[in-house]
């Protein structure tokens, strides 16, 4: 048996780990798949592209995280100033788009900051219902349904009238009306963005941080849990195997995890099901050319160019490509609940470069050298109405029978890699806590 058991081994599973052994007890942990790292997997390509599973930094504030971090690549990290910007009808903002107005349509920056006025001095007295309503309070609707809500549709899948509220944090600015201003009649406007800097490791992709937590934890690779009695503290896996633990930390989605309780009551796991997340599917094109942006990521509102975001890994790092060359990835998203993926992945990498032909950030002479693709079946958690109850209930459930979630799709909410390890952290303190303690 083992003591503590953790299924999955992203940065979630990393920090239950670290807080784990502090105190001498050492996890044992399970991976479903062949490659460790989950969603923070890292994908080295024999060709010298080097591409992660979605575009990770790190740009925590927490000292203490950001030693874990620096001592995990011992040092060998490198730091940027975050430039991001976004591409509109042909037009690219700097981002935030709400201060930096200016190279819009003349009449779309008047009827931006008109409304956003209009906003200030009428304020809503009630409290937002969801996202469009909050949206509508703080910008006014001409900004609201040109930007935020044009790019979240993309991005979440799902009308802003169906999200709530409770993800947002520092996620989109509220700028002062004389930032508005400033913005929409000068290019000189003041830094606003909630990530100033970030740190990513000098070699060998993201999944560099957590290749210490690979070579020192006892992880068993291709083995896929599928069934867990909390009555007996035994969990089945899809090889046959059945082995018993004292305390369980999953990492694993809520929607997977809960069907595959016994005596897991029904309404539980139709709350489980309840929960919606989107799907990813990551492009990545690699060319013969060293510079093709001056941002590190960026986002496109316009429907009908097929990526939402594009991030560029050789502006992380320039040890992620082959001399000579740079790369992008660009993100397309889809999901189980408003938006199905019915297309294939070829058509997908085709339609994006088009795509970035399209919108200039490759020319037709360029030579693609790299192309190839991965889907991430669990890429966001969606914030709609009825994740708050569903939630709720799952969670409750899961502290009754002693399982100890973490991680985002563990969880299920919005982390960043920093608040996952955390998330880890407080998982593997609550398993210690069960075990006495020690």
């Amino acid at each position: 048996m083992d003591d503590v058991m953790v299924l999955g081994t992203g940065m979630a599973a990393w920090g239950a780990t670290d807080r784990l052994s502090a105190e001498g007890v050492e996890p044992v942990l399970y991976e479903k798949c062949d490659q460790a790292g989950g969603h923070t997997k890292t994908y080295r390509h024999d060709d010298g592209f080097i591409f992660d599973d979605g575009p990770h930094i790190s740009f925590t504030e927490d000292a203490r995280v950001q030693g874990v971090l620096s001592d995990a690549v011992e040092g060998d990290w490198v730091s940027f100033k975050t430039y991001v910007d976004n591409y509109y009808q042909g037009t690219w903002v700097m981002h935030p788009a709400q201060v930096n107005l200016h190279p819009l349509p003349h009449d779309l920056v008047i009827e931006c900051v008109n409304d956003m006025v209009a906003a200030r001095l009428d304020p809503a007295t009630d409290p937002p219902a969801n996202y469009k309503e909050w949206l509508y309070a703080q910008f006014g609707p001409t900004f609201a349904e040109n930007f935020p809500m044009r790019y979240g549709k993309k991005y979440h899948t799902v009308d802003a009238e169906l999200m709530s509220t409770d993800w947002l944090g520092p996620r989109l600015y509220q700028p002062e009306i004389k930032e508005v201003i400033q913005g929409a009649i000068s290019p000189e406007t003041v830094d606003v963005h909630y990530i100033d800097k970030f740190r990513y490791p000098a070699h060998g992709g993201f999944a560099s941080y957590l290749d210490p937590f690979f070579e020192r934890s006892a992880i068993h690779l291709g083995w896929e849990a599928t069934g867990i009695d909390p009555a007996t503290r035994t969990v089945r896996f899809g090889n046959g195997e059945e082995r018993g633990y004292d305390q369980l930390v999953s990492s694993v989605p809520l929607p997977v995890l809960l069907p595959m309780i016994d005596g897991a009551p029904d309404d539980v796991v139709a709350a489980s099901q309840r929960l919606a997340c989107s799907i990813c599917v990551l492009v990545n094109i690699g060319v013969r050319r060293d510079d093709i942006s001056p941002a590190q990521w960026r986002y496109i509102y316009d429907e009908d160019i097929s990526f939402t975001r594009l991030s560029f890994p050789y502006k992380f790092s320039p040890n992620t490509v082959p001399e000579g060359c740079a790369s992008v990835q660009a993100e397309h998203y889809y999901s189980d609940k408003y938006r199905p993926l019915d297309r294939s992945v070829d058509d997908i990498i085709d339609d994006t470069v088009r795509d970035l032909t399209r919108i200039g950030i490759l020319t037709p002479d360029d030579e693609v050298v790299h192309r190839g693709a991965t889907v991430s079946p669990f890429a966001n958690v969606i914030f709609d109405l009825e994740r708050a109850e569903a939630v709720a209930t799952v969670h409750g459930y899961l502290e009754e029978i002693g399982v100890h979630r973490c991680g985002r799709y563990g969880d299920w909410g919005y982390m960043w890699t920093d608040e996952s390890y955390l998330s880890g952290e407080r998982a593997g303190q609550a398993a210690l806590d069960a075990l006495g303690g020690r």
